[in-house]
């Protein structure tokens, strides 16, 4: 059995833990609990014709100005950073975050931002133009709600088989 280590990033409440919920239990709940810390789960699935172990590790939010916790990284093996398409902010710290987790691993890892709550697409502070902006750095964005569901399977589904296509 292979094991990998995924981290998601991002500011407070841009629903992280909402996401890993979503795709290990298929629940979401809208009572908001800070995250302190870090939360790891386990979620086991077949990967062409060898069983995978994720091990999930919701890192706790961060502001602009924070630092991540190099501990928490180590090891990883990809990760997502996640940002509240209704609050543009949470994209600056994304980026902010990116950038400290490409400067602790490398560039070589696979990473994904999460653009969520895709639900209420209609009321988003983050445009497209920003969104351009983050891509020109060669950056993958892919648009999810942990409430619906929305994106969120093919989002992890994406960053593993980038990472096993990397590995194998």
């Amino acid at each position: 059995m292979i094991v990998k280590k995924i981290c998601l990033l991002g500011s407070f409440s841009v629903g992280k833990t909402s996401l890993v919920d979503r795709y290990i239990h298929s629940i979401f709940s809208d009572k908001y609990l800070s995250s302190v810390g870090v939360k790891i789960s386990k979620k086991s699935l077949t990967v062409g014709e060898g069983e995978v172990t994720l091990v999930l590790w919701d890192m706790e939010g961060k502001d602009m100005y924070a630092e991540i916790n190099l501990s928490y990284l180590r090891g990883a093996m990809g990760y997502f950073v996640v940002a509240d398409g209704t609050r543009k902010e949470t994209l600056e710290v994304g980026v902010s975050l990116h950038e400290q987790a490409t400067a602790l691993l490398g560039g070589s890892i696979p990473c994904y931002f999460l653009i969520n709550k895709a639900d209420v697409e209609e009321v988003w502070e983050i445009t497209e133009a920003m969104l351009e902006q983050v891509r020109t750095r060669g950056v993958k964005i892919l648009r999810t709600s942990a409430k619906t569901g929305q994106g969120v399977e093919k989002a992890f589904t994406s960053l593993v088989a980038e990472m096993c296509a990397r590995n194998a």
